[in-house]
């Protein structure tokens, strides 16, 4: 009887600890975005004890990528993508909509690791800053590594032209409600286009609870194109509370930012 209890308890600590990979917290999340709840930005490392680093971290994103702040380097190397079609589905998270693949997705390679895709998702509006200025929209890629290291690829958008992979998502972004998952069918990350070799690079976290560190972050310089409608259709669909979903700039703490040029002298591409 005792060995039967134990191996319960010990079943149900492991489907405890063993949560599926997610860039961010779950549906049912007790944090928001607006500081009057008590639950906003400045309060998520006291809502639960694994969130703690929220507040206390050191190597915390998102950050304001500020021109004096970044050191230029040719020495990083081509950002390695590799992606392919897979299965996917849009999941409308409550605080998010999340695009997720089931399949093998492809991959990118950052020093010599390969990250595979796991999901993007949108904040609106930018999470990231360039000198102070937010964009209105801003894509999160999240991979993972075999070891369960994260390294994110974010590309901001402004007002203009409409961004041809939300096209294709448009309708099903329009009717999902909180929860809801619905199947895509195949979808090819490679149409998420960035549009530059230069990229930023730093060392960074999650930019939600549990704000978990050591993600490795490349930031897209280009800025794209998004619709106005886009951008309503992303915030509309979340809970409310979540339209602004992007979490304020955070100390950079004394940490190095690199911007990757081509060549060392900096040519345009």
């Amino acid at each position: 009887m005792a060995s039967r209890f134990l191996l319960s308890l010990l079943l149900c600590s492991l489907a405890i600890i063993s949560i599926a990979f997610e860039s961010e917290v779950g549906d049912e999340s007790p944090f928001t975005y607006d500081e009057d709840t008590g639950k906003g930005p400045k309060h998520w490392g006291n809502i639960e004890p694994e969130w703690q680093v929220c507040n206390n971290g050191k190597l915390q994103s998102p950050i304001d990528l500020l021109n004096k702040r970044v050191q230029t380097s040719s020495k990083l190397g081509k950002l390695h993508r590799c992606y392919k079609p897979a299965p996917a589905s849009v999941k409308n998270r409550g605080h998010d909509i999340a695009v997720i693949w089931k399949g093998d997705a492809g991959k990118i390679k950052i020093n010599g690791t390969d990250y595979k895709l796991q999901q993007c998702h949108w904040h609106s509006p930018s999470e990231h800053t360039f000198n102070g200025s937010r964009y209105e929209l801003e894509i999160h890629l999240v991979h993972e590594s075999s070891e369960g290291k994260i390294a994110v690829i974010g590309i901001v958008y402004k007002y203009g032209r409409h961004d041809p992979f939300l096209s294709k998502l448009f309708q099903h972004i329009k009717r999902t409600v909180e929860k809801e998952e619905i199947d895509l069918g195949i979808v090819n990350p490679g149409n998420i286009r960035f549009g530059s070799r230069k990229y930023y690079r730093y060392n960074g976290s999650l930019t939600t609870p549990p704000c978990t560190e050591g993600v490795i972050w490349t930031i897209v310089k280009k800025v794209r194109t998004v619709s106005r409608e886009q951008v309503k259709a992303l915030r509309d669909a979340v809970h409310d509370g979540f339209e602004a979903n992007a979490r304020p700039s955070q100390p950079l703490d004394g940490r190095p930012v690199y911007m990757y040029r081509p060549n060392a002298n900096g040519a345009s591409t």
